[in-house]
């Protein structure tokens, strides 16, 4: 303990006679260190620059094993390499950025602060913990993204780009949660994101040298439902900030990536970029990808910024629709038939069944065809039927989001059960065998899955029975589902 306060004091001596520290050459780098590393190795030491502080060459070495300060009345260049392993905070206006590289090292949050931009030429962030940008962070030449997280205050602070500087590592895990500000006139791909994903945004094809400000925000998106024509809708999920505090035209690229963000279900021929002004507008681009899966879409030139961009679309895609789903019993085989409407941008089908309505598995898997048309499917299931069966259709799109079709059931006595004539006018004409007895709940839908009536039919001995129509029903195609706990009739009929 004796040693580590005299080393200690040696160093803060050593620190404060010499106001004005030189690294002339390595050898004067190395005696500095020798001086303090004991204290190194024994704590970590927290350095405040009162005065001059010169690294003067790529082979000279500065490592501060703890925080550092650079005052108000310091002067700090380096062309070295600086390592600081906790916090960073700085007062010095008007700094030089020097050609050397910070590292910011730590292994616990590193915060930077201060009242003046800190600058540096190349910047190395490596620390699993994270970085807090309470002070703006300046790089002018190479930013290299190693590993964590740089967040910034909502004040707000900036991880700053300067004019020619460039960046690499970039990732979900190493980017800026918060705002990202870029000077110049160079294409440049803003590594935005939120606490999750890396979601970029490019400016590009500049008219003139600009600063540029960029936030990335999650859903939902503001005043999604004021659009001005051609948009029929924006994406809720996410959306970005661009604001120009000098500058010109620029373009916008945006893009989707189904597999971190949910995106709508559009046509690719639709997407567009926008931008809000009182409403959402169509500021063009064309969609380039597969909507499913990821894609971009370049903006046209455009002038207006200080605002929200999104990416629209001019066309929309109806939801699905299950025009149908029944099951027939035949030659001990039972036949799945189903009618799917609109269907684009579904990953897989999944045919379940269930032998007590409760519990379902799955005993077959496809995928769409995703032709945004209306397609028909079916499938033979040649397990032996014990009394009565139930299927049900599992749809599943590439967003993730699952839907069910109707419950559809066969038995071995179905087909004493079954309608007459088809079409049908005022009514529809069942017959119902020996077996067939009993009372049944019935309800017709429309392809839309709308209940137009419901009700019971008491079929108390073998003959024809009729069910009603209401007036309500006009021409078209309409599902009929009748089902006791012992058998069920589900057939689709058509309304002259």
């Amino acid at each position: 303990m004796k040693t580590f306060l005299k080393t200690l004091v040696l160093t803060t001596l050593l620190l404060r006679r010499f106001k004005n520290i030189f690294y002339k050459s390595p050898v004067t780098a190395k005696i500095l260190l020798l001086l303090m590393l004991p204290v190194a190795s024994l704590a970590q030491v927290s350095v405040q620059n009162n005065g001059t502080l010169y690294v003067s060459t790529s082979a000279d070495i500065f490592h501060v094993n703890g925080s550092f300060t650079n005052a108000s009345g310091a002067a700090l260049t380096n062309n070295g390499m600086f390592y600081i392993s906790q916090n960073l905070s700085n007062s010095q206006s008007s700094m030089a950025v020097g050609t050397g590289t910070l590292f910011l090292n730590g292994s616990s949050l590193q915060t930077v602060s201060g009242t003046q931009t800190f600058k540096t030429y190349n910047l190395v962030t490596d620390n699993a913990a994270g970085f807090l940008l309470n002070n703006n962070l300046s790089a002018s030449g190479v930013h290299a993204y190693t590993t964590g997280m740089i967040s910034t205050s909502a004040t707000p602070n900036y991880m700053i780009y300067e004019a020619g500087s460039s960046y690499s590592g970039s990732s979900d895990a190493n980017h800026v949660n918060g705002w990202v500000k870029k000077f110049g006139s160079t294409a440049f791909t803003f590594p935005v994101g939120n606490a999750s994903y890396l979601r970029p945004v490019d400016l590009s094809n500049l008219s003139v040298s600009g600063e540029f400000n960029v936030r990335y925000n999650t859903s939902p998106t503001p005043n999604y439902a004021s659009l001005n024509t051609p948009l029929v809708l924006v994406d809720t999920f996410e959306y970005w900030t661009i604001n120009r505090v000098s500058g010109g035209s620029a373009q916008v690229t945006m893009n989707w990536d189904q597999s971190k963000v949910p995106f709508p279900n559009v046509t690719l021929g639709g997407v567009r970029a926008a931008s809000f002004s009182g409403l959402w507008n169509n500021i063009g681009g064309a969609g380039i990808g597969v909507v499913a899966t990821s894609g971009t879409v370049t903006s046209n030139s455009t002038n207006i910024f200080n605002t929200d961009f999104v990416i629209g679309s001019t066309s929309w895609v109806l939801p699905l629709r299950i025009i149908s789903f029944s099951a027939s019993r035949s030659n001990g085989s039972t036949r799945i038939n189903y009618t799917i409407g609109n269907e684009l941008n579904i990953n897989r089908y999944e045919l379940e069944r269930s032998d007590d309505v409760i519990s379902f598995y799955t005993i077959n898997t496809h995928a769409a065809f995703n032709r945004n048309g209306t397609e028909f499917y079916s499938y033979n299931d040649n397990a032996a039927l014990k009394g009565t069966a139930y299927y049900r259709l599992k749809v599943i799109a590439f967003s993730s989001q699952v839907s069910y079709s109707a419950v559809a059931s066969v038995s071995d006595h179905s087909k004493d059960l079954y309608v007459i004539k088809n079409p049908i006018d005022e009514s529809i004409e069942i017959y119902a065998g020996t077996s067939a007895t009993g009372t049944y709940n019935y309800s017709i839908t429309s392809v839309n899955g709308q209940v137009m009536q419901a009700g019971t039919l008491d079929i108390k001995q073998p003959g024809t029975y009729s069910i009603k129509l209401q007036s309500l029903f006009a021409a078209g195609s309409y599902m009929l589902l009748m089902q006791n706990k012992d058998i069920s009739l589900q057939k689709m009929v058509i309304r002259k």
